[in-house]
C-alpha cells in the first residue's frame, strides 16, 4: 500500500462535557490535521492523489466548516446559551469533541463525502491538539 499525508493548521475552540479537568471549560486549540489518503493503484504520473486535490478538498473544507469557530456537541448543556449569543461560530456536532472523535468524524464521514468517485481513501487522520498531544483514527 502506498499512502500520501498532507497537513493543515488550524485555531478552533472546544469543550469536552464531562471531562474531570481543564478540558471540561471553553478553550481553544492551534490544531495540525494529518490527512493520510491511499489508493489500489496509482494515477499516470505515479502518485496516489495529487498534494493540491487534497489541499483544495480536505484542507479547503477545514477552513470553511471548522477554522475559527467552536466545536461544541449537540448535548452540551451550555449549547443553548452559545446559540443565542454567537450561532454563526458555533460547530455542532453529534459527539463529544475530543481529538479522537473529530478524527474519527473525518475520516467515516468527511473524507467519504469528499473523496467519493475518485479513487482514493482517506484512511486515517491525526489531530495534533498541541506538540505533545495528538490522536490517530484509522481506518
Amino acid at each position: 500500500m502506498i499512502t500520501v499525508e498532507r497537513y493543515h493548521d488550524i485555531s478552533m475552540g472546544h469543550r469536552v462535557v464531562g471531562h474531570e479537568n481543564k478540558c471540561r471549560h471553553l478553550h481553544g486549540h492551534n490544531y495540525r490535521i494529518h490527512f493520510t489518503c491511499s489508493s489500489e493503484e496509482l494515477d499516470a504520473l505515479g502518485r496516489v492523489i495529487d498534494f493540491g486535490v487534497i489541499k483544495a478538498t480536505l484542507c479547503q473544507w477545514l477552513e470553511e466548516n471548522w477554522d475559527h469557530k467552536m466545536m461544541l456537541w449537540d448535548q452540551d448543556p451550555l449549547l443553548p446559551s452559545l446559540r443565542e449569543l454567537a450561532h454563526e461560530d458555533l460547530v455542532v456536532v453529534p459527539f463529544n469533541p475530543t481529538a479522537e472523535q473529530m478524527a474519527r468524524h473525518l475520516v467515516e464521514v468527511v473524507g467519504v463525502e469528499l473523496l467519493a468517485g475518485t479513487g482514493v481513501s482517506l484512511i486515517a487522520v491525526r489531530i495534533d491538539e498541541t506538540r505533545k498531544c495528538s490522536a490517530t483514527y484509522t481506518k
